[in-house]
C-alpha cells in the first residue's frame, strides 16, 4: 500500500519541451498551411479508428480490455460558445509513457527529410502531413490551445493522463482520473477558426472525409433522448467498412476518401482495383496505385504493405506478406475470411494461403497497370515517372509475371524528342531494322551523358535507335533480361564491335593513308604508356568524330554496377577497360607527328584516356594531374 502511495506522489505534473523537430514542424504547420485547415478532423478521426482498431485485435487474447464497454465508437462534440471541438474513442488509449512518447516526439524515422520538403506550398505540405505520420500536430493549424485526455485499456482509472499544449515549444503532462478508457482530444479553436465549432460545417466534413471509416461517428443529434434529458447521438457516417459494400454502390469519391485514410496521403490515387475472392480462398482485396512516390520509397527496408484484416477485424498495418518487394509502393487492405485471428508476422510467411494470395494479387496490380497504361497514357506515364525505378525490379523477382512486367516498362531512346518521351519494347521491336538481330543499349549516368556518349556515333550514323538506361539498377536490370522476341540485349559499349554488320548502310569512308604497321606500333607505345590502366589499346570504327572511347570487356562489371557496389560496402572487381582510338582523328595524327617528343606523346596518350573515361563516368585518380596536363597542351 506504501509502495503505491509512493508511485502516485511521483506522478506529478511535469513540463516536458517537444523534440526539435516538432518544434520546427508546429511553427511550418501553424503559419504555412492556410487552405487545408479541415484536414485536423481528417487526421484526428483516423487516428481514433486506429485506436478502436487496435483495442478490437488486442481484445482477441484478452477480452477483459472491452469490460461492459464492447461496442466501440468515436464522438464528435463542440461548443459554439466556448470555441471548442473535441474527438473521443473508446479505444485502445494510451499510458503516461505512450503519451509522452508519441505526442511529444516524431516517432517515424524519415522526420529531417520531412521537414526538408515542407515547402511553404500548402497542397504539397499537406499531402506530405499524412505520408510521414504527424496527423496529430495538425489540430494547431486551428488551435491555439489542444488538451488530450487518455487512459490506456486495462489500467486502473487513476492512471488516466492529461496532455496539454499551446504548441509553442512545451507540452505539460498530468495524471488526471478517468473512468472510460480511450481518448479525447479537445481543440481550442483560435478566434477566426471558431467556424469549426458549427453542427452543419463539422457534419459535413465527417460524410465528406470521414464516410468510409468503419466504426460509428457521432455527433449531438436534434431529437432527445428521453432517458437522459440530453440530445441523443446521430450516426453521421455509413460506419460500414467500405471494402465490403457492392462495388455498385460504392461512388469513385468514397474509394478516393477512403485511400486518403488507409495511405495518409490528401491527392487521388491514379487507380484502384476492389476484388472479392470466392471458393477454396474467401479474401476481399482493395488496391490503389498512388500519385506520388512516398520519401522512403527507395528504401527497401522501410515498412510497406497493406493493412490486414481478418473478418473485418483489423490485425496489422504493413503486412509486407501479400506483394512481392518491387510493388511496394500499392497501398490499400486485404481481408481475409481464412486465415486465425491470432495469425502473426511469422505465421504468414509459413502460410500456403497467403503464398498464393500474394500472387494473385500481384496479379491484380499488374492488371491494374495495363488499364492504366491502355486507357490514360498520361497518368501512366506519372507512374513510371515516380514509380518505375522500382517497379523494374519485378524483371528479377518476378520470374512468373516477367513478360507482363516487361510490356509495362517504358525507355528513353536515341529516337525520342526529349527525355520524358517513353517507348515500349514491343515498339522498338517493331520500329527496328528487318535485319537488326539485336536490341542496342547503353547505360550511363544520365539520358543527356547517354546521347553524348562516342559509341553512339557509328549507331547515330546509320540510324539505329538505343535504349538510354540511367536509373542506377538499370543495368542489374538488363543483365536479367535475357531476351525479348528472340532477339538479345546488346551493350553498345562492350566488346570489339563489328562495324561492318551492323545494319543500315554505312556512310562512304575516306581513305586513310596512314601506314597500317605505323599505326600499329603507336598504338603497341600507347598501350606501353598506359601500363596496367587498360588491358589494351585498339583501333575502332566505332567513333566517327571523337578521338576515343572505352570498351568493357564482354564479362567486365559496368560502371553503375561498380558503383552499386561501393555504396553496399564491397568492393567490385579489379577490370581494366579497353582504350580504343579513332586513328583518323586529328589529335591521332598529332601524336604520330609528336612521336619524338616523349613527354608530349605521354601528355597526349593519357590526354586520350583520361577523357575517354570521362565520357563514360569513370572518375579520374588525379583530376589535378589531368588539369595540368591540359593546361601544358594549350600553352604548347
Amino acid at each position: 500500500m506504501a509502495q503505491d502511495t509512493s508511485a502516485r506522489k511521483s506522478r506529478r505534473a511535469r513540463t516536458r519541451s517537444f523534440q526539435a523537430e516538432v518544434r520546427q514542424l508546429l511553427q511550418l504547420m501553424i503559419h504555412s498551411l492556410y487552405s487545408h485547415k479541415e484536414i485536423f478532423l481528417r487526421e484526428l478521426i483516423s487516428n481514433a479508428s486506429d485506436a478502436c482498431d487496435r483495442l478490437r485485435f488486442e481484445a482477441i487474447s484478452t477480452s477483459e480490455l472491452l469490460g461492459d464497454d464492447a461496442v466501440l465508437a468515436i464522438s464528435v462534440d463542440f461548443n459554439g460558445d466556448e470555441g471548442w471541438v473535441e474527438v473521443t474513442d473508446n479505444g485502445i488509449g494510451m499510458s503516461e509513457e505512450e503519451v509522452v512518447q508519441q505526442l511529444g516526439t516524431i516517432a517515424r524515422s524519415g522526420t529531417s527529410d520531412f521537414l526538408s520538403r515542407l515547402s511553404g506550398d500548402e497542397k504539397q505540405d499537406a499531402r506530405l502531413i499524412g505520408q510521414f505520420g504527424v496527423g496529430f500536430y495538425s489540430s494547431f493549424i486551428v488551435a491555439s490551445k489542444v488538451e488530450v485526455r487518455t487512459r490506456r485499456a486495462g489500467l486502473p482509472a487513476d492512471d488516466g493522463v492529461l496532455w496539454s499544449s499551446d504548441g509553442q515549444g512545451k507540452f505539460t503532462v498530468r495524471p488526471t482520473p478517468r473512468e472510460q478508457r480511450g481518448t479525447a482530444v479537445r481543440l481550442y479553436l483560435k478566434e477566426e477558426e471558431r467556424s469549426f465549432a458549427e453542427a452543419y460545417s463539422l457534419r459535413s466534413l465527417i460524410r465528406r472525409y470521414s464516410d468510409h471509416i468503419a466504426f460509428p461517428v457521432t455527433m449531438p443529434g436534434t431529437a432527445s433522448d428521453e432517458n437522459q434529458g440530453e440530445p441523443a447521438r446521430e450516426v453521421v457516417n455509413t460506419a460500414q467498412a467500405l471494402w465490403t459494400r457492392p462495388k455498385r454502390e460504392i461512388k469513385p469519391e468514397e474509394y478516393h476518401e477512403f485511400y486518403r485514410h488507409v495511405a495518409h496521403d490528401s491527392e487521388d490515387p491514379l487507380c484502384h482495383a476492389h476484388n472479392q475472392v470466392e471458393g477454396r480462398r474467401e479474401y476481399t482485396s482493395l488496391l490503389f496505385i498512388p500519385r506520388q512516390a512516398p520519401f522512403d520509397l527507395y528504401n527497401r527496408e522501410s515498412p510497406r504493405g497493406v493493412k490486414l484484416y481478418v473478418q473485418r477485424v483489423f490485425i496489422m498495418d504493413d503486412a509486407e506478406q501479400f506483394l512481392p518487394l518491387y510493388l511496394r509502393f500499392v497501398r490499400g487492405i486485404v481481408d481475409s475470411k481464412d486465415l486465425p485471428l491470432n495469425v502473426s508476422r511469422e505465421l504468414l510467411q509459413q502460410n500456403e494461403d497467403v503464398r498464393a494470395m500474394r500472387q494473385a494479387l500481384a496479379r491484380r496490380v499488374l492488371d491494374m497497370l495495363d488499364r492504366l497504361a491502355g486507357d490514360d497514357a498520361e497518368n501512366y506515364q506519372k507512374f513510371w515517372n515516380e514509380f518505375g525505378r522500382v517497379f523494374k525490379e519485378g524483371v528479377v523477382e518476378d520470374a512468373g509475371n516477367r513478360d507482363r512486367i516487361l510490356a509495362l516498362l517504358r525507355f528513353t531512346t536515341t529516337d525520342s524528342d526529349d527525355d520524358e518521351q517513353k517507348t515500349t519494347l514491343a515498339d522498338y521491336f517493331e520500329r527496328k531494322p528487318a535485319d537488326q538481330k539485336e536490341f542496342y543499349y547503353i547505360v550511363a549516368a544520365s539520358p543527356a551523358a547517354a546521347r553524348s556518349s562516342p559509341q553512339l556515333e557509328v549507331f547515330t550514323q546509320r540510324g539505329l535507335e538505343v535504349l538510354l538506361l540511367s536509373d542506377p539498377i538499370d543495368e542489374w536490370v538488363i543483365g536479367h533480361l535475357g531476351e525479348y522476341q528472340g532477339l538479345q540485349f546488346r551493350d553498345v559499349t562492350r566488346g570489339a564491335l563489328a562495324v561492318d554488320e551492323l545494319p543500315g548502310i554505312a556512310p562512304e569512308k575516306a581513305r586513310d593513308s596512314a601506314d597500317p604497321e605505323d599505326v600499329s606500333a603507336l598504338l603497341q607505345r600507347m598501350n606501353s604508356v598506359l601500363g596496367d590502366e587498360v588491358s589494351d589499346v585498339r583501333s575502332t570504327d566505332r567513333l566517327t568524330d571523337s578521338p576515343s572511347c572505352l570498351a568493357l570487356g564482354e564479362q567486365e562489371m559496368g560502371v553503375q554496377m561498380q558503383r552499386l557496389l561501393r555504396a553496399s560496402g564491397q568492393e567490385p572487381p579489379n577490370m581494366k577497360p579497353i582504350l580504343e582510338i579513332n586513328t583518323g582523328h586529328t589529335l591521332f595524327k598529332r601524336l604520330a607527328l609528336r612521336e619524338g617528343d616523349a613527354e608530349m606523346f605521354e601528355d597526349l596518350t593519357r590526354l586520350l584516356h583520361e577523357q575517354a573515361m570521362l565520357t563514360q563516368g569513370r572518375d579520374l585518380e588525379d583530376p589535378g594531374d589531368f588539369v595540368r596536363r591540359v593546361n601544358r597542351l594549350l600553352d604548347t
